[in-house]
């Protein structure tokens, strides 16, 4: 079961042990993580302290996404043309 409350998409770079991660429902959110693993654990807590923010500086907070997906891709730099 996915265990978070928004969509996350994790982005691999040419390093092995860097990868970033956004969520496109959360405005704003953003991290860095040593491996998929990692990602998906700081990407958990993160969205909760992010909401908390959110909420304590009276700004709007996004419903939780009724079905997150989990997205893994290669960083835009490593794309490659079809």
């Amino acid at each position: 079961m996915i265990d978070l409350r928004y969509s996350l998409v994790i982005e691999a770079t040419e390093e092995p042990d860097f990868f970033s991660f956004y969520s496109p429902d959360l405005e704003g959110f953003t991290g860095v993580g040593h491996s998929v693993e990692d990602c998906l654990y700081k990407a958990k807590w993160g969205m909760a302290e992010h909401v908390s923010l959110l909420e304590e500086q009276g700004l709007p907070v996004p419903l939780p996404n009724a079905f997150p997906r989990i997205t893994i891709e290669n960083a835009p730099a490593l794309r490659r043309a079809g």
